[in-house]
């Protein structure tokens, strides 16, 4: 193992580069670029990128505080197929109405955007908050997806929803204002855990993950909107463990490894509970026991290879 850092980098841009060609993708290539497209769903203006190709479509959902091109490198590996990439409310270039933000919402977004769209039999992949979205999106207009991807989703064990909210008041002092993407980038690279991502979808998350604001670049997810989502997560109203044994579709569930600490809210802990899989009829558990909850951004050619399997049933 090299101990200098210049070594450390070469290793991890080998191993990165055989993991990408493992996958069918070649990150050098330069990426084909979706166009931005904006539709009213309940209300809201909803950005969606919408990559052309074939149908029926792939569905991204993305993760609390992320947004729609944190799937540029997934996306890419499926050449000649329409590709979506929702941005929620409060999240990327949709709008953002004042907290509280609660769950039930996001499901009712994104299939009103899905009618919108009109999309039908999609293999739909989302990470966390944006599993629980195609979950609730796909109990609210069935037939949209023939297929789910849940990516260490953001539905707890059933006795989550009947404890006390979550403290996300930190989130609330995380820093706002940037001069940059480069400089967001260049701080976060060698800070936890940015620092297991894949160096170009961390450049992809900071290259989309501002917004300009009288001079400066501010969080296209505000502080305040992200603190609001994570506080609202274990809403009696947020439980979907009812409705989840009526869906058909087959879902297919990534758990991270990563354990919640008791007590204390981690981000990059998996949400999600264990028997999750289990609760659907047509349900597979894959449990990543050296993952966190990050997994799109760490291991994107996991993604890939299931979403593979799931488009070709």
């Amino acid at each position: 193992m090299p101990t200098d850092g210049l070594g450390l980098i070469a290793q991890l841009a080998q191993f990165w580069g055989a993991a990408w060609e493992n996958a069918g993708v070649d990150p050098a290539t330069s990426l084909e670029a979706p166009e931005l497209k904006f539709v009213s769903a309940n209300g809201l203006r909803v950005a969606m990128w919408d990559w052309p190709g074939a149908d029926p479509p792939l569905v991204f959902a993305h993760a609390t505080g992320f947004h729609g091109r944190c799937w540029d490198r997934i996306a890419h590996a499926f050449p000649g197929r329409r590709r979506l990439a929702v941005e929620f409310r409060g999240h990327g270039r949709s709008d953002k109405p004042v907290p509280p933000y609660r769950w039930p919402e996001f499901g009712r977004e994104l299939a009103a955007v899905a009618a919108a769209f009109e999309i039908e039999s999609a293999v739909g992949a989302g990470h966390s908050m944006g599993g629980y979205a195609l979950v609730a999106a796909a109990l609210d207009r069935p037939g949209t997806f023939a297929a789910l991807l849940l990516i260490d989703p953001t539905i707890f064990p059933v006795e989550y929803y009947s404890a006390p909210p979550i403290d996300a008041s930190f989130i609330r002092r995380r820093r706002n204002l940037w001069r940059s993407a480069d400089q967001m980038f260049q701080r976060f690279r060698e800070r936890g855990p940015f620092t297991r991502w894949r160096p170009e979808v961390l450049r992809d998350y900071c290259d989309f993950a501002l917004l300009a604001n009288d001079g400066q670049w501010a969080l296209a997810c505000p502080p305040d909107v992200e603190a609001s989502i994570y506080e609202h997560s274990n809403m009696p109203e947020a439980n979907l463990h009812p409705a989840i044994p009526s869906i058909r579709e087959p879902a297919v569930v990534l758990r991270a490894g990563k354990l919640p600490p008791r007590a204390v809210f981690d981000p990059a802990a998996s949400p999600t509970a264990p028997d999750l899989a289990a609760k659907f009829p047509r349900g597979r558990d894959i449990w990543l026991r050296d993952r966190d909850h990050f997994i799109p951004m760490e291991s994107p050619e996991i993604v890939i290879e299931e979403m593979r399997k799931l488009c070709t049933r």
